[in-house]
């Protein structure tokens, strides 16, 4: 029976130890275990990219498709011309570009106020116009 209890015992008081932080037996293998793990991540990780990069390039490939179709141009596309057409502006310039006017400002002459009265009149019913004619 004394026996029995050392046993009991001595299996006790080792994974006591393992629990109270003391010393763990050491897998021989572990080192090449956590490389093949860590080489395992590396290649899903490695997969998953190339996937979602294929999934990118297909919707590419379609949004391009209904850009030719209607005529749209990509955003860089536009800036980039934007950005040229501005530096064809300013390239003989040594002072900053203009602002843009916007169309219908200040290129048309003002109208007279003789003008705007006869809009007005236009609008009135005929006894009240007779009355401003006069």
């Amino acid at each position: 029976m004394e026996f029995v209890m050392k046993q009991a015992l001595g299996g006790a008081t080792k994974d006591m130890g393992k629990m109270l932080g003391g010393d763990e037996e050491k897998d021989p293998d572990a080192a090449k275990k956590e490389e093949e793990r860590q080489e395992a991540l590396r290649q899903e990780e490695e997969e998953r990219k190339a996937k979602y990069a294929k999934m990118e390039a297909e919707r590419e490939a379609m949004r391009q498709g209904i850009r030719d179709k209607y005529g749209i141009k990509k955003k860089e596309e536009r800036e980039a011309e934007a950005q040229a057409a501005m530096e064809a502006n300013a390239e003989g310039s040594l002072t900053r570009p203009k602002k843009a006017i916007p169309p219908g400002c200040g290129d048309e002459p003002e109208e007279d106020d003789e003008s705007i009265l006869d809009t007005v009149i236009k609008y009135l019913p005929g006894p009240l116009q007779d009355m401003f004619k006069k």
